[in-house]
């Protein structure tokens, strides 16, 4: 064996590493978006502001009436506001040094720690338990800036569906884990001598101090690329990289057509996602039990899910899977909205339809935004994709919010959403993938 050969196989070994060190991350922070984002925190923290409502059902947040149902998807659309401003600079700041990871554990442990202080959300306090959703959000939203622009370094054109979708499927294994304690702890919080309000509390500390403690193992695998300096100030030249990086997105159009597209129809999945456990504990009258239950079938379909879209991508393409994800998204809350009121049978079928789809449609994405970044500029670019991942687009909670504010019924908002896959769909539909790859300056895949 030569010394080329061996050192080609010790490259292939290093990166294998760093592969499984970046499926970890996804294994860490995806507890947040299942355990606190999708299950408890919704209607526990819709129930404490009711707790401070007014005879007519409102809170007045800096004296501003807003109904207490709307609450929390108010304060997942407020945090993605506050992220756009940071997300931008701090993508910048990573391509410009080549630092990543120490900026990925800032962030994962600012997360991790506003988590961890959801155990003190109780009584009337709604103001606590917004702000730390905000707080928590936003560190959520720059850390996966950091951990998705790994991709482009980690994985090779080829088999980056195959990796992104294995990274899924370690989040959603991760959140199903978590969901069975969570589980065993809120049904049998008696036996345990706690009350229902201290069970949902540990559950979504315990979210954080998960998050926290599994974080360590990418930090230990994943590492930095160096990049030539360039001599900028840590904020003033993160302001000025971050104007070059929109004039820079200009230059590549179809790029930004896919972000559109896509900025468009995750939205509609990301508020389905945030926004089902609030929709079936207060319009179809289900259990906690029955939430939590549902979400976990989630993540288990998902993992299958994941899995078996990315082997359909390589053999149809990920644009035209993405696009029949989106068409089966459209079907879903069309059914959504029909539901029958205290049936959690249905219930459950819709949850394993959305299990099927959702890993799938978000990997098979990023992968196919990764295609289309040109080189040196992961990071940057990102960030401006993360505008509209994990659950934290502000657009879809709004109109969510607002369709209740304006109806009161959340089947008018649940079926408010359906316009964000159409738009988006017919946007993902005019966008040339191979075109925009080759334009960015990166080799084209035989299949895409």
């Amino acid at each position: 064996m030569t010394a080329d050969t061996v050192a080609e196989a010790d490259g292939a070994k290093a990166l294998r590493r760093e592969q499984h060190g970046w499926y970890f991350y996804d294994f860490a922070c995806s507890v947040y978006s299942t355990s606190v984002i999708t299950v408890f925190l919704g209607p526990y923290l819709t129930s404490v502001a009711k707790n401070a409502a007014d005879a007519e059902g409102f809170v007045h947040p800096l004296g501003v009436p807003v109904r207490a149902g709307s609450l929390f998807a108010y304060a997942v659309s407020v945090s993605i506001v506050v992220a756009v401003l940071v997300m931008p600079l701090v993508g910048a700041a990573a391509d410009r040094s080549g630092r990543k990871k120490p900026l990925l554990a800032v962030s994962a442990y600012i997360g991790a720690g506003a988590t961890t202080g959801m155990f003190f959300l109780d009584g009337e306090r709604y103001l606590l338990g917004a702000l730390l959703l905000i707080v928590a959000n936003t560190a959520m939203a720059v850390s996966m800036v950091l951990y998705n622009a790994y991709l482009p370094q980690i994985a090779a054109p080829d088999e980056r569906d195959t990796v992104s979708s294995r990274g899924w499927a370690f989040g959603y294994v991760s959140g199903a884990l978590m969901l069975v304690i969570n589980l065993v702890l809120y049904s049998g919080h008696e036996t345990f001598g706690v009350s229902e309000s201290v069970a949902v509390r540990i559950c979504l500390a315990s979210a954080g101090l998960w998050w926290g403690a599994f974080t360590l193992i990418p930090l230990r695998r994943l590492r930095d690329r160096r990049v030539a300096p360039r001599g900028e100030g840590a904020v003033g030249g993160g302001w000025r990289q971050l104007l070059a990086t929109l004039r820079d997105m200009r230059r590549h159009p179809l790029t930004l057509s896919f972000l559109l597209a896509y900025l468009i129809y995750n939205d509609g999945i990301q508020t389905v996602v945030s926004q089902a456990a609030v929709y079936g504990s207060e319009e179809l009258g289900l259990e906690q039990t029955t939430l939590i239950t549902a979400v976990l079938l989630v993540q288990i379909l998902a993992v299958a899910g994941a899995l078996a879209m990315g082997r359909m991508a390589a053999v149809y393409g990920a644009k035209r899977v993405i696009l029949g994800s989106l068409g089966v998204w459209t079907v879903i809350l069309a059914a959504g909205y029909f539901l029958p009121a205290g049936a959690p049978v249905a219930f459950y079928l819709m949850a394993a339809a959305i299990g099927l789809v959702l890993g799938g449609s978000q990997a098979l994405s990023r992968s196919l935004f990764s295609q289309l970044v040109p080189d040196g500029k992961e990071a940057e670019y990102f960030s401006a994709y993360e505008m509209s991942d994990r659950g934290l687009s502000w657009l879809g909670p709004l109109v969510f919010g607002l369709a209740f504010q304006v109806t009161g019924s959340y089947r008018d908002a649940i079926i408010s959403l359906v316009v964000f896959f159409a738009i988006g769909s017919a946007l993902l539909a005019r966008v040339p993938v191979k075109e925009a790859i080759a334009a960015a300056g990166n080799r084209v895949p035989d299949r895409i």
